[in-house]
């Protein structure tokens, strides 16, 4: 099951990555973009460290502050859900 996941989060996280740098590259040339809600889908399903690189990478939506505070309460969430499955038993 470890492998498993280890891959779901590789692929999540390299998608995640793609997404949001075809938005980018769909709002440059003025066409139908991908709407916030499903790039923070793409956060929320494990792809948070990928959007978070392309975000940096390719300066996507990182002046939406309603779509930032979004992005970083998923990545909290997250955060807080690695803590409390690595930290050891009371």
């Amino acid at each position: 099951m470890g492998k498993l996941l280890i891959w779901y989060v590789i692929l999540v996280n390299v998608l995640a990555y793609v997404v949001y740098w075809w938005d980018k590259k769909r709002a440059e040339k003025g066409r139908k973009r991908i709407s916030e809600r499903e790039l923070l889908v793409w956060a929320a399903a494990g792809g948070s460290l990928g959007a978070f690189f392309s975000m940096r990478r390719f300066r996507h939506k990182t002046q939406k502050k309603k779509f930032r505070y979004a992005f970083y309460a998923i990545v909290a969430v997250q955060l807080g859900i690695v803590w409390y499955l690595i930290r050891p038993p009371d």
